[in-house]
């Protein structure tokens, strides 16, 4: 019996589905999901409406400071607009810089990538859970209804990357992603004996060594826009070895080629060396020129700052005071790789060439003698 009624259910359930000539939406790809609503018509029969999950962010590309706070935006809606709220669940999960560069553009937008997402936060109504190194320094916004927005809380450079907001209700998913970007300054660097002298995994470990990171692409050509011109080839953080040209000249790529970077590409990451472009974000304490009554060695300069409880400073540490604390300062000053350099932001006679930087004695003997640039 039960077999002969069900093909006269279902005739009867689709007389009573509305058609798209009625102006709602038939399921498609995913986007939208058929809600049998509680409501019921004038004759008590259940009726169903399209409803439409969005999943937006103002901003695809957020930058911050190191150590700061930073808020990744997202939000939700339905359309048309819910009488009453629904229990829905977001998931906030994260592809680290290291993850993303190396990677080509196809690779970049495949949804197989999701699945080297790492979780951050998992919350649904007033429950939440963090996860690995964002466990107690995230939490969701909710400013207004439908703001799922991830604010994470003392913000460290291995931070950055690429930051998903899934939204869950029920059946249906929907997500948008925000590139998180640190502020900060790159500066190439090289071996204290000469140029190229780094394979890839040297090149990121002396980087690392001054407070920074092997730059990326995308870094080095901000960088490049803002003025960086430098005739030797480094390592950047997706294993290409480039270098960022404005004023074109002999022996740097030939005066016929217009600015830009110049990229020799995938190199060979043991065998290949050449210099590196490190990247520095800002720092949490100061970088000061030590005021001493003499000059000092390397040996005495490392010895003074420690006895001011401080640190003789690091290249990334003086170039991140030097680009983002405005650090202004006309005397050679010993720093923690055995190099002399001082920062300069506005040019003046007698302190260098005639545009802002960061200048470089390079690496003289050690008996020599400076000042020195402590970090506290």
């Amino acid at each position: 019996m039960l077999g002969l009624l069900r093909p006269l259910l279902a005739a009867c359930l689709y007389l009573l589905l509305p058609s798209s000539s009625h102006g709602v939406p038939a399921y498609s790809n995913g986007f939208y999901y058929q809600d049998i609503s509680s409501n019921r018509n004038g004759n008590g029969e259940i009726y169903f409406n399209g409803v439409r999950l969005h999943v937006e962010s103002p901003e695809l590309s957020v930058s911050a400071t190191r150590g700061s706070s930073v808020t990744l935006p997202c939000h939700y809606r339905y359309e048309p607009e819910l009488n009453a709220p629904r229990r829905t669940r977001v998931k906030w999960s994260w592809l680290p810089s290291d993850a993303i560069n190396g990677l080509d553009s196809e690779q970049h937008i495949s949804a197989a990538l999701i699945t080297k997402e790492t979780d951050v936060m998992v919350a649904m109504g007033n429950r939440h859970r963090s996860y690995g190194v964002f466990r107690g320094r995230v939490r969701l916004r909710r400013s207004t209804p439908g703001d799922m927005s991830l604010v994470i809380n003392e913000l460290n450079a291995n931070d950055t990357g690429r930051y998903r907001c899934e939204v869950i209700d029920g059946l249906e998913d929907e997500s948008v992603t925000v590139e998180l970007e640190m502020r900060g300054v790159v500066f190439p660097y090289f071996s204290q004996t000469g140029r190229y002298h780094f394979n890839f995994l040297a090149a990121q470990q002396v980087c690392e060594e001054q407070d920074a990171k092997l730059a990326t692409f995308e870094q080095l050509f901000s960088a490049w826009e803002e003025g960086l011109d430098w005739c030797n080839a480094g390592w950047l953080a997706d294993g290409t070895v480039q270098y960022p040209i404005t004023s074109p000249r002999e022996g740097c790529g030939g005066n016929d080629l217009s600015p830009g970077l110049r990229s020799y590409g995938q190199r060979d990451r043991l065998l290949d060396r050449f210099d590196a472009f490190c990247f520095s974000a800002s720092i949490k304490g100061t970088v000061y020129f030590l005021k001493h009554p003499s000059k000092l060695n390397f040996t005495e300069a490392a010895q003074a700052c420690a006895d001011e409880g401080s640190h003789i400073a690091k290249v990334g540490q003086l170039y991140a005071a030097w680009r983002l604390m405005g650090l202004d300062r006309c005397d050679a000053g010993w720093l923690a790789d055995g190099s002399v350099r001082y920062p300069i932001t506005s040019a003046r006679a007698n302190c260098g060439s005639l545009e802002p930087g960061v200048r470089n004695f390079g690496f003289p003997p050690q008996d020599q003698k400076f000042g020195v640039y402590c970090y506290h």
